[in-house]
């Protein structure tokens, strides 16, 4: 079905008549396809999710309008104070649409506001991880144990790892001989799960967002202050060291994740030093002693796992992350390697911002 028939079917399920209702494509996200639903009175947010990356679609609005009813509640009272995104049901009360086979659903457009794929500053990065600080303190007092588990293992190394010698064993597309040497670097660091295990044994289970990535928190475009965090998607319960490791990976490099000059990936300790003193600052009454020494290890674990995920789907035919090309997701790897690289060699230094912080 063409874009014009898909907006019409979903401007009548949700509410958005007249002629003149269109439909573009908004975002860059690796998993759903999002799009902008638009007449002349409202805009809406339209994604056509992936069943196969959630395949419980009804799972992830469950978890999602949970999340959305706490933070309301926290609004009401003055605890949370970035604009909240919101689904919207059809006429008919649902929250869910399927358009031949496929699952859409809509989101309340948030206005005035823009995003960023590569921070370019060291305001910018203190106001994104302000804003996701903001955001886990609001649900430090949520029962994360509610949440469904919409990725099972989303953030297990061993598993990840498990999959990658499975697929690598198979080598269905004979890609294998193409990326030795990853292959072999991959290998050398496989002692980061038990790593991992270790120290998530000591930690509190918490409600997380599991995906902030810099272009997951929106800027408000008049004061560039932070307008709202988005894409609840992912939200389970897990571990505040995998949400700081994710803004280490996003905001830290001055390349995009899929960037070939990897001479220039690596830390920027100015943007680091500027998210740690975000992200902690909202949760000064929260963080243990034990939660804030684990910073450095999700800020190594974030990008060799992200790395080592765009590998295995490389080898297997580039089925779960979109790709523009063959070699994409072969690159995006190379690039997450060099960046934890490069946080190794400078994890001395790193730890002492956090601790100083």
């Amino acid at each position: 079905m063409k874009n014009r028939a898909i907006a019409e079917v979903l401007s009548q399920q949700f509410g958005l008549h007249g002629d003149s209702v269109s439909l573009r494509p908004i975002g860059n996200g690796h998993i759903n396809t999002t799009m902008l639903l638009k007449n002349k009175q409202r805009a809406l947010v339209v994604q056509k999710l992936n069943t196969v990356v959630f395949p419980e679609p009804e799972q992830l609005v469950k978890n999602a309008i949970k999340i959305e009813q706490h933070l309301e509640n926290k609004a009401k009272d003055g605890g949370y104070n970035l604009a909240i995104i919101r689904h919207v049901t059809t006429v008919s009360g649902d929250y869910l649409v399927e358009i031949e086979g496929e699952v859409w659903r809509a989101l309340e457009f948030i206005g005035g506001s823009y995003s960023e794929d590569v921070v370019d500053s060291e305001l910018k990065a203190g106001v994104a991880a302000s804003a996701f600080g903001q955001f886990a303190s609001a649900l430090d007092d949520f029962d994360a144990t509610q949440l469904y588990h919409v990725i099972p293992d989303f953030h297990n190394l061993a598993m990840r790892i498990e999959m990658f010698e499975d697929i690598l064993s198979r080598d269905p597309l004979g890609r294998a001989a193409l990326c030795q040497e990853e292959i072999s670097f991959c290998r050398a660091q496989f002692s980061l799960a038990q790593e991992v295990a270790d120290v998530e044994a000591q930690l509190p289970l918490r409600a997380c967002h599991n995906d902030t990535k810099i272009n997951n928190m929106l800027f408000c475009s008049e004061s560039n202050k932070a307008r709202a965090v988005i894409d609840l998607d992912t939200c389970m319960p897990g571990y505040w060291l995998y949400d700081f490791g994710d803004m280490v990976r996003t905001f830290c490099s001055p390349e995009a994740e899929d960037s070939t000059n990897l001479a220039n990936v690596r830390v920027r300790e100015e943007i680091f030093a500027a998210l740690v003193r975000g992200y902690k600052g909202p949760l000064s009454a929260s963080l243990t002693d034990t939660e804030k020494r684990s910073f450095i290890l999700g800020a190594k674990v974030m990008p060799f796992m992200i790395g080592l995920r765009f590998l295995t789907d490389y080898l297997d035919g580039d089925n779960y992350f979109s790709t523009k090309h063959s070699e994409h997701n072969l690159q995006r790897a190379r690039n997450q390697f060099a960046l934890y690289q490069d946080i190794v060699a400078k994890q001395a230094q790193l730890s002492h911002i956090i601790d100083a912080a």
